[in-house]
């Protein structure tokens, strides 16, 4: 990532370039501006060329454009920028030297893409092109046309080529040439809205009312405002509908203008796709269904949110996430039956455990995005940190199980404390959330978008149903007496228990591995081995009744200091192998997908991550098949996968533009269609007869 300030140096170049070589952004109509005849930066990163559809007709549009290609030989990946380019780049500096009376009209942009930059100070968003993209020129031809002894059209354009991690101002002397596909660069455009969009400024938002048919499906709206520092270009836009008028709210850049006499822009649909409006100053209605941004009129309501929430959580229970905490569920759920008090008590402080956690990290989450962060539900095990303290949490849980050694009265294994119970409800829903199940996506979806005190309370439903079965053992009595009754088998079956426990540590390892690396992992198994080392010390000492834990602290504090240094040492980020996928998918990105859909070819897209139980389950049973790879190779399927185990601002936007807070989603793009959402949970076949329908 780059700082803000290598973006504001860039485009000051760029203004003083524009100033010195002596020609502004407009063309020259009398064809006296002389041409600038050297180059100043170059265009070796993206290149540009400038193409003519066919010859000029005296009275007529003759369409020129500029075709944009970053270097193909280049490692990086270089994208250019819309006419607005948002927080930080610049636009394109265009003259062309045209005969007299010949005019040119304003350039032509297809859909931009959203880029952000993480900050220290603030994300920035960027409205880009990755990739080679055509900006159209139309020019109205004057009467003095004469293609027998004409000169080929010339011209200078200046613009910027970026890379995540550098700008880089690029320039080049343009002179006109025949070819092109302009069939398909027209069609690439946004083309303009007939009706005219009308707009107010009030309570420091930006209100825009669309004239948009029905029947066109907008699966993540965005407007690209052309207007320059008027808006806050990284914030949340509220979308609402009612019939063929759609309203989109948009909140005042903080430091912006502020006004406007007119307004421009493009409404993007979601898929790639979208149309160019104007806009006058008028009336805005409101009201209607919100279809993207804060629930309210027209979204479920707050409580048919609150109890998808809280069914999802009672589900969660059964999802494959939970699996690697049954074993502190299933003791806990057994020492309940010693006696009414203590069963109630232990319920009442395991669910207080489940919803504070559940609060927390829900808390958490819309605090880092409102700082403008892009996160996600389950973002904990997207952190190195928060994965290798999982670890070691895991191992010394497995050794406690397996009977090294004894915590102390505030143990998370121990029966007959209200405060054991209520570390295992934290330990439960710190573990158990990091998929979503059924129910859970919409009350999660809206969770983003609502008002924090609403937001909390739906956070606290998924916990109240992810603690229900345990909270009704302790208050029923009738389910109650299904338990057996304690006893010695208590302790067979917490070393038994010791196993799945075990079996969630090595996955931790792996995860590990999945996001550091192998190196990563070798370190902080050498920091585990020396916590259990220490821990089977204190066992053996408790055997005899010594005193324990400063044997533990002497023996530890070696291997932790390591870990403190060694590891953020040895940490090296891991890319998403897709190698070993059946499908062979492409990697997720919105330029990938448009591409994707526009090759007239079903489009298959998952998003998964390792920490997933559900979505490694899902991929067992439903997709990593040889009967599922043959039927999309039949049927001309394009599979795209985004990993999320580590964290992405691209897939945490898509997720979000669809409405989901987490992983797994699963999305089917037939042809010339908007994309359908498939459950969360897939069958075997599913897939398949997807395929085999078309």
């Amino acid at each position: 990532m780059f700082p803000r300030i290598t973006l504001w140096f860039a485009a000051l170049l760029l203004a003083l370039a524009a100033t010195i070589g002596t020609f502004s952004p407009a063309s020259a109509q009398d064809g006296s501006t002389p041409i600038p005849v050297q180059e100043v930066f170059g265009d070796q990163n993206i290149s540009v060329e400038l193409l003519a559809d066919g010859m000029p007709v005296a009275g007529e549009e003759w369409m020129l454009a500029l075709r944009f290609t970053p270097d193909p030989a280049s490692s990086e990946e270089w994208h250019g920028y819309w006419s607005n380019p948002g927080d930080a780049g610049q636009g394109m500096l265009l003259q062309l030297d045209l005969p007299d009376g010949w005019e040119m009209g304003e350039p032509l942009y297809p859909v931009p893409q959203r880029f952000v930059q993480e900050l220290e100070s603030g994300d920035l968003m960027n409205h880009i092109y990755k990739g080679a993209y055509t900006v159209l020129v139309p020019v109205t031809v004057g009467d003095n046309v004469d293609n027998t002894t004409r000169e080929p059209v010339g011209g200078f354009v200046q613009y910027l080529a970026c890379t995540d991690e550098i700008c880089v101002p690029q320039d080049a002397v343009l002179r006109e040439s025949q070819g092109g596909d302009f069939a398909r660069w027209r069609a690439e455009i946004a083309p303009l809205l007939d009706a005219e969009a009308s707009f107010e400024i009030a309570d420091q938002k930006l209100r825009v009312a669309i004239p948009l048919p029905q029947s066109v499906k907008l699966t993540g709206p965005h407007v690209f405002v052309a207007n320059e520092r008027l808006v806050s270009y990284s914030a949340v836009q509220t979308f609402m509908r009612d019939g063929d008028m759609l309203v989109a709210e948009i909140p005042l850049d903080e430091f912006g203008m502020g006004e406007a006499q007119a307004l421009s822009g493009i409404l993007a649909f979601g898929d790639g796709s979208g149309v160019r409006f104007e806009a006058e100053p008028g009336d805005v209605p409101t009201g209607g269904e919100i279809i993207a941004g804060p629930v309210g009129m027209g979204s479920p309501s707050l409580w048919t949110l609150f109890l998808g929430a809280l069914v999802g959580g009672l589900i969660l229970n059964i999802m494959p996430c939970v699996f690697p905490i049954l074993s502190l569920k299933a003791i806990s759920l057994a020492r309940a039956g010693e006696s009414d008090a203590q069963a109630r008590s232990e319920g009442l402080a395991y669910t207080a455990g489940v919803v504070l956690a559940c609060v927390a990290l829900g808390g958490l989450m819309l605090a880092l995005r409102a700082a403008g962060e892009q996160v996600g539900w389950a973002f904990q095990l997207q952190e190195p940190g928060v994965v290798i303290a999982l670890l070691v949490l895991a191992s010394v849980i497995t050794a406690n199980f397996a009977g090294l050694f004894e915590l102390p009265s505030l143990s998370i294994t121990r029966g007959g404390e209200p405060a054991s119970a209520f570390a295992t409800g934290l330990l439960a829903a710190f573990a158990a959330t990091p998929c979503t199940g059924p129910f859970m996506a919409a009350a999660l979806g809206a969770a983003l978008l609502l008002p924090i005190a609403p937001a909390l309370l739906l956070f606290a439903a998924l916990g109240l149903g992810l603690a229900l079965p345990f909270l009704s053992i302790g208050f029923v009595p009738a389910v109650r007496k299904m338990l057996p009754k304690p006893g010695p088998w208590m302790e067979r079956f917490r070393r038994i228990m010791a196993i799945p426990m075990g079996l969630t540590a090595l996955a931790l390892i792996w995860l590990t591995v999945q996001l550091g690396g192998r190196g990563f992992a070798m370190f902080a198994l050498v920091m585990v081995f020396g916590v259990i080392l220490a821990l089977a010390v204190v066992g053996k000492l408790q055997q005899r009744s010594k005193m324990a834990w400063p044997a533990f602290g002497l023996i530890a504090a070696p291997f932790l200091i390591f870990g403190a240094f060694a590891l953020p040492a040895s940490y090296a980020a891991q890319s998403a192998d897709l190698s070993n996928s059946l499908l062979k998918p492409q990697a997720f990105s919105q330029a990938a997908l448009t591409e994707a859909r526009a090759s007239g070819k079903p489009v298959f897209l998952w998003f998964t991550a390792d920490w997933c139980v559900t979505c490694k389950v899902n991929e067992s049973v439903a997709i990593e098949r040889e009967t599922t790879r043959e039927a999309f190779e039949e049927a001309g399927v394009i599979a795209m996968v985004g990993d999320w185990t580590q964290r992405d601002e691209e897939i945490t936007m898509f997720l979000s533009d669809q409405g989901a807070a987490g992983v797994p989603l699963y999305v089917w793009y037939e042809p010339d269609a908007e994309g359908e959402q498939l459950p969360q949970v897939l069958t075997p076949d599913m897939l398949i007869q997807r395929a085999q329908a078309r």
